[in-house]
C-alpha cells in the first residue's frame, strides 16, 4: 500500500453514483481506482453515495472509516 498524500481529498459525490476508492494508493486519479493496482493483490472499495454531498476521502490509506478520512494521515 503506497500513501498518496497525507491530506483528504474533498468530492462532491453524486446520489446513486457507484464509485471505486482507490485502497493500493497507486491510482493516478485519487482518490478513486484507475486500475493500476492489478497483480498487487489489493483491490479497491466500492462505495455507493446516498445522497449528493461533499465528503472528504482518505488519500492516506490508513483509515480506519475508509473510505473517508478519520485523521490518521496526522500520525503518519
Amino acid at each position: 500500500m503506497v500513501i498518496a498524500a497525507r491530506e483528504p481529498i474533498e468530492v462532491e459525490v453524486e446520489a446513486g453514483r457507484r464509485y471505486r476508492w482507490c485502497a493500493c494508493g497507486r491510482s493516478a486519479t485519487q482518490p478513486f481506482c484507475d486500475d493500476t493496482h492489478k497483480g498487487t493483490g489489493i483491490s479497491p472499495m466500492m462505495y455507493v453515495a446516498k445522497t449528493t454531498e461533499k465528503l472528504w476521502f482518505c488519500r492516506c490509506k490508513h483509515s480506519s472509516d475508509k473510505p473517508f478520512c478519520d485523521g490518521t494521515h496526522n500520525t503518519l
